[in-house]
């Protein structure tokens, strides 16, 4: 069976169409479209007027190239932009009036659990872990082993919220970062918590910013790692620790020099960078790795495991 999936984030939006046979997979064709719906008020809870015509548009031509490949089942699915905003719905509707295409609206824990079954296919789980996304609207984590996800919840805190209430100054100032850094402390206090009796000793970061990390890491050191047959990432620590300063530390246009950094991501890697490291340095855990596999190989392989 071919089948279409498609992942409205708060930022970006991903169309990945595969041949699905039992339960083996082959990727035809995958692609991704800053949209940007998040753009201007997400934190007015608002898709704003530019925003919404971007996105209709992207979903149009997402649409051609599904019949193209002649797809037999497409599932599209929206995360916290859509989720938050006022006129989502109407999102929803008139994406289905002009394109055919069903959104579903995912919750929170919905998005986490897809997200968990994305990063498992990857093969990165290999002991008790957190897994983190960093979307624009919202930040996921998931707390589990090889067996089981333990505990799952989804934040308001993504980079693009942080991005439009916080970050003021170039390079970030002190203030900026403090502020962000009390918000985060203030959201993720359960995280903490849940947290302190298991003590997980590696984070894997799904796809988004840590790909971004892992291009700047291999960048540096002269090597390239080619993300699209990449399923996991292991991380030298120590590097990653500096690149993360350097990138907090970075005037924007310093970052948009930089290789392998993509326009979108050149403000909101800084706020990846301090919600990872305080994370990273909160429950002590000095093993880092990436997931490329995300959300939409979580819907990918919900269609694998039930034929």
């Amino acid at each position: 069976m071919r089948i279409a999936v498609i992942d409205l984030g708060t930022n970006t939006f991903h169309l990945l169409i595969a041949e699905v046979s039992g339960q083996n997979f082959e990727i035809l064709y995958k692609t991704n479209v800053p949209v940007k719906l998040g753009e201007g008020r997400i934190n007015d809870n608002i898709i704003i007027p530019e925003a919404f015509e971007r996105g209709i548009n992207c979903l149009k031509n997402f649409k051609e190239t599904i019949l193209k490949f002649r797809v037999e089942k497409i599932r599209a699915t929206a995360t916290s932009a859509v989720r938050s905003a006022g006129n989502g719905k109407d999102f929803v509707y008139i994406v289905k009036e002009q394109t055919g295409i069903e959104i579903e609206i995912l919750s929170g824990d919905e998005e986490a659990a897809l997200i968990y079954e994305g990063v498992k296919l990857s093969g990165a789980v290999e002991d008790l872990s957190l897994i983190m996304d960093i979307g624009g609207g919202s930040v996921e984590f998931i707390l589990c082993n090889t067996e089981k996800l333990i505990w799952k919840k989804s934040y308001n805190i993504g980079a693009a919220r942080l991005m439009q209430r916080f970050f003021k100054s170039d390079p970030i100032s002190d203030g900026d970062k403090n502020n962000i850094l009390a918000h985060i402390q203030e959201e993720l206090t359960d995280l903490f918590t849940v947290c302190a009796p298991y003590q997980p000793k590696t984070l894997i970061g799904s796809a988004g910013a840590f790909e971004t990390f892992a291009e700047l890491v291999s960048s540096a050191k002269k090597s390239v790692i080619n993300l699209d047959t990449l399923q996991s990432y292991h991380f030298d620590f120590d590097e990653y620790i500096t690149l993360s300063v350097k990138l907090i530390n970075s005037t924007h246009q310093q970052r948009s020099e930089m290789p392998g950094i993509i326009p979108l991501r050149v403000d909101l890697i800084v706020i990846a960078a301090l919600i990872t490291n305080y994370v990273l340095g909160r429950l002590q855990i000095n093993q880092l790795k990436l997931s490329t596999y995300d959300l939409k190989m979580g819907m990918l392989s919900q269609n694998l495991f039930e034929g």
